[in-house]
C-alpha cells in the first residue's frame, strides 16, 4: 500500500494560488486580474529582486526586468535571485534574474531586458505597462521614470534602502502629487548616505521591497483605492515605522511638471551619459546615441590588451596593469571599474573602445 499523496504533474493554476485567493480583499476576481497584469520592474538588484520575485510568483502575467548591471560576489548578501555561479558567469542581471523566475512559475511571462533604462527606450518599453516598479540606485532614473509616468497615466512605486533604513510612496497620476513635487531635484552628490557610507543591510532592503510589491499587486488586482497618499519610512535597526502624509490630489503639487506639464527628463534635456555606481569604485559610461556593437571584433581589438573573457551579453577587459576593469555592453554601455571619477573613465572608454 502507498501511503504517499500523488502530487498532480500538472497542478492547475487555482492549486498553486489557492492560498492567495483565500485572502477575501483579494479573491479570484483579482487574482485573474493579476494573471492580465503588465509590469516593469526597472533595477534587478536588491530592490528589484526580491520585487521581481514576489510579482512572479503572485501570478503577474507579464513581468518586464530592465537592468543594466551584471552579477558580482557582493551582490549575493541582499540581492535573492542570484548565486555564486552566475557571478562565475559574469550574466548580466535580467538574464540571471528571468531564468530563475522561469523556473518559479512557467505560466508568467518574464521579460528579461539588459539596458538602462533612458529618455529613448522608456516609451517602448513601458508600452501596455500598467505599473512600474521603482528597484533603481539613482535619483536620475527615478526622474525619468517619474516623467514618463505623469505623462502616460502609469502609476509608480517608488522604493529606496540604505543601512537598515528606508522609504517608499506610490504615486497615482490624476490622484497623488508626484515624486518631483516632493524632491525638488536631484539631490547634490555627498548630500545623503548611500551604499558607499552606510552599507546595506538583507532583511531592510526585504522589508522595502515586500511594500512596493504589495501595492503594485493592489493596483494590478484592481484594489488601488486602498493605497494611501504616504510615504513610509522605516528603520529596522532602531524598529521604528512611519507613515509620513503627503498631498492626496496633484492640485497641491508645486513642481513644473505638475503645473505645466514640464517633462525634462522624458524630453532628454536632462540626462546623465555617465554614472558613479553606488560602492563600485566604477562608472557606467553612456554613448551619446544607441549603438549595436560586435563583442567578437572587440574580443580581436583586446587582444593584447589584458585579459579578455566574453559571453553572449558582454565582454570584459582587465588592463594588463591591473588598473581598470572595462565591461562592455552589445548596446555600447560599459562599466569601468577603478576609478569614480566619470572624466577618467569616458577617457578609458575612448582609449579601449572610442566614441
Amino acid at each position: 500500500m502507498c501511503l504517499l499523496t500523488e502530487i498532480p504533474v500538472n497542478p492547475s493554476p487555482a492549486d498553486r494560488y489557492r492560498k492567495q485567493t483565500l485572502f477575501a480583499p483579494l479573491g479570484v476576481e483579482g487574482q485573474a486580474l493579476l494573471r492580465a497584469g503588465r509590469a516593469l520592474v526597472v533595477g534587478c538588484g536588491a530592490l528589484g529582486s526580491v520585487i521581481a520575485e514576489s510579482l512572479v510568483r503572485a501570478g503577474v502575467g507579464f513581468v518586464r526586468i530592465v537592468d543594466r548591471d551584471y552579477v558580482e560576489l557582493s551582490n549575493l548578501q541582499r540581492q535573492v535571485l542570484y548565486d555564486e555561479q552566475d557571478v562565475a558567469d559574469q550574466l548580466p542581471k535580467a538574464e540571471a534574474a528571468a531564468k530563475k523566475l522561469r523556473r518559479i512559475n512557467s505560466e508568467v511571462v518574464v521579460d528579461p531586458v539588459v539596458a538602462d533604462l533612458s529618455s529613448q527606450n522608456i516609451r517602448e518599453l513601458t508600452r501596455e505597462i500598467a505599473v512600474i516598479v521603482d528597484g533603481t540606485d539613482n535619483f536620475e532614473t527615478r526622474f525619468l521614470i517619474n516623467d514618463l509616468s505623469f505623462d502616460r497615466g502609469i502609476p509608480w512605486v517608488h522604493g529606496g534602502c540604505v543601512g537598515c533604513h528606508g522609504q517608499t510612496m506610490t504615486f497615482i497620476p490624476g490622484q497623488t502629487v508626484c515624486f518631483r513635487c516632493l524632491m525638488g531635484g536631484v539631490p547634490e552628490p555627498g548630500s545623503g548616505e548611500t551604499c558607499d557610507t552606510a552599507g546595506v543591510l538583507g532583511p531592510a532592503v526585504n522589508v522595502i521591497a515586500s511594500l512596493q510589491a504589495l501595492d503594485a499587486i493592489k493596483l494590478l488586482s484592481g484594489r488601488g483605492e486602498t493605497i494611501e497618499p504616504v510615504m513610509t519610512v522605516l528603520d529596522l535597526w532602531e524598529g521604528t515605522f512611519r507613515r509620513l502624509k503627503v498631498g492626496a490630489s496633484r492640485d497641491e503639487g508645486r513642481c513644473a511638471g505638475c503645473l505645466t506639464g514640464e517633462r525634462p527628463w522624458l524630453s532628454g534635456a536632462q540626462a546623465a551619459r555617465s554614472a558613479v555606481l553606488c560602492g563600485r569604485n566604477a562608472v557606467q559610461v553612456t554613448p551619446a546615441s544607441p549603438m549595436l556593437l560586435s563583442l567578437a571584433e572587440l574580443e580581436s581589438r583586446f587582444a593584447g590588451s589584458g585579459a579578455v573573457t566574453r559571453n553572449p551579453f558582454l565582454i570584459t577587459l582587465v588592463t594588463t596593469d591591473g588598473e581598470f576593469q572595462l565591461t562592455v555592453f552589445a548596446d555600447g554601455r560599459a562599466i569601468v571599474q577603478g576609478t569614480e571619477d566619470p572624466g577618467q573613465a569616458r577617457s578609458v572608454y575612448a582609449r579601449y573602445v572610442g566614441m
